[in-house]
């Protein structure tokens, strides 16, 4: 949310938060509906629980900071603007599961509503931050500092700190849709070695396809080429950044307790082609 309520109309604020409700459902619809995410957050430890809103705490912070606010937003209103974020996703996550009858007063303990409500409530926000930034009108002035403001944006997020917030951003949102599934487990199971090398080479070529796309489209603002050293680093680097984010969150819905280091590392490798595509997109689909 770029600005504090009370520095805008009403009007203007109610339109932010329409569109980062409408953020927080786009992105968090699948996990709503997974059966996965209801045990996950019945069986999550408090100490687990304290990790995911801390983690997606700091998620929020990189993402306002790099993206999603204007440059000269000060740490102070990145800081705010965060913590709205946080609480709007725990009361629409408590909203969406109370109405879809996932939470029951009376039947259910408070430690298994809360398990519940704060895994739901976590890529909710960070949906509401994207959503925030990227359904908004854009501003296609071309007034001089209009452009001044667009080179900073484009100065801010091309560095290797916004490249690595933007990429771990875009690899919870879309490999967290499947990682709770047990079809993951399946393909890790069930995968041979060719197999899985052939899923880590297509990701890293899906990689390597968006970011240069990426590049092209930066580079023709700038009437340059395309530096393919600087593609082939931002291809490493996303795709490191899939593979963490795959074995964070197949660590997180208990995919890689009681299986054999083969089968963990075959998951990892399964989930990352999701989690590589929302890494490399990252850049193009929520900056």
């Amino acid at each position: 949310m770029p600005t504090h309520p009370d520095a805008r109309p009403l009007s203007e604020s109610l339109r932010e938060y329409g569109r980062g409700i409408a953020g927080g459902l786009l992105f968090s619809f699948p996990l709503l509906y997974t059966m996965e995410v209801w045990w996950a957050g019945f069986i999550a430890s408090p100490l687990q629980l304290m990790l995911v809103i801390g983690f997606t705490f700091v998620l929020l912070l990189g993402y306002n900071r790099y993206a999603g606010m204007h440059p000269e937003a000060s740490w102070k209103d990145v800081l705010v603007d965060s913590v709205e974020e946080l609480g709007l996703g725990f009361v629409l996550a408590f909203a969406m599961m109370l109405m879809l009858r996932r939470i029951e007063f009376g039947a259910m303990s408070a430690i298994e509503i809360m398990g519940k409500v704060i895994i739901e409530a976590m890529v909710m926000s960070i949906g509401i931050s994207i959503g925030t930034a990227q359904l908004g009108v854009q501003d296609s002035s071309e007034s001089e500092e209009a452009k001044k403001t667009q080179e900073l944006e484009s100065k801010r997020q091309s560095g290797l700190v916004s490249l690595t917030v933007l990429g771990l951003c875009g690899s919870i949102v879309v490999g967290g849709n499947v990682a709770p599934t047990e079809e993951v487990l399946v393909i890790g199971l069930e995968a041979h070695p060719g197999h899985i090398l052939a899923m880590a080479l297509v990701s890293i070529v899906l990689c390597a396809l968006i970011l240069f796309y990426a590049n092209s489209q930066d580079s023709n603002k700038k009437s340059s080429r395309v530096n393919f050293y600087t593609v082939a680093g931002q291809t490493c680097i996303c795709y490191l950044i899939a593979l963490g984010a795959s074995a964070l969150l197949l660590w997180f819905f208990g995919r890689l307790e009681d299986v054999s280091f083969w089968t963990g590392f075959s998951q990892c490798i399964a989930l990352s082609i999701l989690s590589a595509l929302g890494s490399s997109a990252g850049r193009l689909l929520i900056k």
